[in-house]
C-alpha cells in the first residue's frame, strides 16, 4: 500500500454536479478517496441521487483499499436539509426539544435515515449537539435542541439511536459546541473566551451522552478557545483531539473535521498547513467540501509532510486502520436498494404524517417505544 493510498483514505472530498465526471472518478480511484460529501447541487430526485451514490460506490472495485466510500449528506432537518420532496421534510431539531419526547425523536431519526439508506447515502452529518446558549447565534439557532445541555443529551441520544437502527452512520457536532458563537466559521474564526470547566457543566454534557450511546463519529468545530489552547483553534489543536476527545471522554469512535474550506481556516491557516496540522492534531478524516482545487495540493502537502518527517507515519497508518476496520463494519451493503424499492421508501405516508405531527408541534400518533 503506498502511502498516497494511505493519505487518500483520510480525505472527503465535494463533487460538482449531479453525476461524476471523469475527473473526479479518476481523482478518487487514483487517490484512494475515503468518501464523497453531498449538497444541493448535487441532488434531484431520488432516482438521481440513487445513480450518483451507485457511480460513487462502483469506483471501489478499483481502488487501492476495494473499501466502500462514505457517502455523506448534511441532513439535520429544517434549514440544513439538502433533500427535496419527494424525500420527506423534516423540522427543525428544536421542534424536538419543544415536544421533549425521546421515543419522537428516535423516528425522527430512524425514518430519515431509511430514506437516506435506501438511496445509498451511508453517513448523516448529524445530529447538531449544540447547546443554544447564546440567543443572539444566528449561525445555530433552532438547528439546537434546546438551551439545556440535559435536554440535547437526552434527544441526541434518541437520534444516534434512531439513525444507527436505520444503518446510517451518524457524527455528533460541533466538537466542543458551537451554541455560543456569534462569529459564522463559514466567515471567519470565531474566538470563545471560556475555560474547561464552563464547557464541563454545559457543552460537553451532549457530546459525552452521544459518545456512550455509541455515535459513530465526532465532528470538530473551527473555534479558537484560548483559555483552553492559547495556539490552535479545535480542529487543530492536540489538545482538543487527542487530550480531551480521546483521553479524557475516551472516545474511540472516528473524529472528522468540519469543511477546510471555511474562511475560519483559510483566513488565517495556508492551504498546505491545515491538512498537516488537523493530522497531526489527531483527527482521522478531512473534509473538503467545494473547491475541486485543494484536495490535490492538500495531499501533497501531507505526503511531503511524510517525507520530512513532520508527520509521523505510524499515526497515519493506525488511522487508516482505523478507517478500514470502521467501514467493515458499518458498510456491510454500500449499494443502494433497487429503485423498485426506493420509491417506496422514500416518502412513505408514515414518515410524511411523522414530519408535519412534528412540525405542528404534535406527537405522532401510533408510533412504538424504540
Amino acid at each position: 500500500m503506498s502511502m498516497r493510498h494511505i493519505v487518500g483514505q483520510h480525505f472527503f472530498i465535494g463533487i460538482s454536479g449531479h453525476a461524476l465526471t471523469p475527473d473526479e472518478k479518476k481523482f478518487i480511484v487514483e487517490n484512494n478517496i475515503g468518501g464523497v460529501c453531498l449538497f444541493g447541487r448535487n441532488v434531484a430526485d431520488p432516482k438521481q441521487v440513487r445513480d450518483l451514490c451507485a457511480e460513487i460506490q462502483s469506483l471501489r472495485h478499483k481502488q487501492a483499499d476495494k473499501a466502500p466510500l462514505f457517502i455523506g449528506i448534511d441532513m439535520e432537518g429544517g434549514r440544513v436539509h439538502r433533500l427535496k420532496a419527494p424525500f420527506t421534510i423534516w423540522p427543525p431539531l428544536r421542534k424536538l426539544g419543544d415536544l421533549d419526547a425521546p421515543t419522537v425523536s428516535f423516528h425522527f431519526a430512524n425514518r430519515m435515515g431509511q430514506e437516506l439508506k435506501a438511496v445509498g447515502i451511508n453517513l448523516d452529518f448529524a445530529p447538531c449537539v449544540d447547546v443554544f446558549t447564546n440567543t443572539a447565534n444566528t449561525v445555530i439557532g433552532d438547528r439546537s435542541i434546546s438551551s439545556d445541555p440535559e435536554m440535547v443529551a437526552k434527544h441526541a441520544s434518541a437520534l444516534v439511536r434512531g439513525y444507527i437502527k436505520a444503518e446510517v452512520i451518524t457524527c455528533a457536532k460541533h466538537f466542543p459546541g458551537h451554541g455560543n458563537t456569534l462569529i459564522d466559521s463559514h466567515e471567519d474564526l470565531p474566538v470563545e473566551n471560556v475555560d474547561m470547566a464552563r464547557l464541563e457543566s454545559c457543552e460537553l454534557i451532549p457530546f459525552k451522552r452521544t459518545f456512550k450511546s455509541r455515535v459513530d463519529m465526532v465532528m470538530t468545530s473551527h473555534i479558537k478557545f484560548p483559555k483552553i489552547d492559547p495556539e490552535w483553534p479545535v480542529t487543530l489543536s492536540e489538545i482538543f483531539v487527542k487530550q480531551i476527545i480521546r483521553d479524557e471522554c475516551r472516545y474511540r469512535g472516528l473524529i472528522v473535521t468540519d469543511d477546510l474550506g471555511m474562511k475560519a481556516m483559510t483566513k488565517h491557516y495556508g492551504i498546505d498547513e491545515v491538512p498537516v496540522r488537523a493530522l497531526k492534531a489527531g483527527v482521522d478524516l478531512l473534509l473538503y467540501c467545494n473547491d475541486p482545487e485543494v484536495p490535490p495540493q492538500a495531499i501533497e502537502s501531507v505526503l511531503g509532510a511524510l517525507a520530512q518527517g513532520s508527520l509521523a507515519k505510524e499515526d497515519l497508518e493506525n488511522s487508516h486502520r482505523r478507517i478500514l476496520d470502521f467501514k467493515k463494519i458499518k458498510i456491510p451493503h454500500p449499494d443502494p436498494l433497487p429503485l423498485s424499492e426506493v420509491v417506496n421508501i422514500v416518502g412513505h405516508p408514515d414518515h410524511l404524517k411523522v414530519a408535519s405531527a412534528i412540525a405542528n408541534g404534535q406527537i405522532p400518533e401510533g408510533l412504538l417505544p424504540e
